[in-house]
């Protein structure tokens, strides 16, 4: 399992549909994750330290854990089958460790809440960069576009005025 952490929260342009980014701790690999709109909310909230006047979904289950004496330890975002994203929360009572089934987006929104860990898994994170290195086709061979691509792949987050 590779530790991730939430780079931010964008929406698709053309779907309209929010996706969470997340990144390694040396930021060289993401995950896009698709999500709901009230997921994208509840994790926006959380990120923001924003309190409500009465518990959301995601806060009403940490208080539920914590009033049984459990914890959340950690979100584990483990793979993608037709399209669908499956992660595992963990949740710690006493010695017992509980590895409960969960969207993506449910687990880590109760993850930013306790402070607990995110990973996703190794060969997964594999997979998407395959995936999105698939999606660069090279339509242009001349100096010109070679020139580009160089200055393209030198630009880093720290080159652009407006970040995420």
């Amino acid at each position: 399992m590779i530790e991730m952490k939430i780079f931010g929260l964008a929406l698709d342009e053309q779907s309209q549909v929010p996706i969470l980014i997340l990144k390694d701790l040396e930021e060289k690999r993401v995950l896009p994750i698709w999500i709901g709109a009230m997921e994208a909310m509840s994790i926006s909230i959380s990120l923001n330290k924003i309190s409500m006047e009465r518990p959301l979904t995601h806060d009403l289950m940490i208080n539920i854990l914590e009033s049984m004496n459990a914890k959340i330890t950690k979100a584990c975002v483990v793979d993608l089958k037709d399209g669908t994203y499956f992660a595992e929360l963990y949740i710690e009572k006493g010695e017992e460790v509980y590895v409960i089934d969960s969207r993506p987006s449910d687990a880590i929104a109760l993850a930013v809440r306790c402070d607990a860990k995110i990973f996703a898994n190794e060969s997964l994170l594999e997979d998407i960069e395959k995936h999105l290195n698939k999606q660069h086709e090279v339509v242009l061979k001349d100096e010109q576009s070679e020139k580009w691509t160089e200055l393209l792949e030198k630009l880093g987050d720290e080159d652009f005025k407006y970040k995420m």
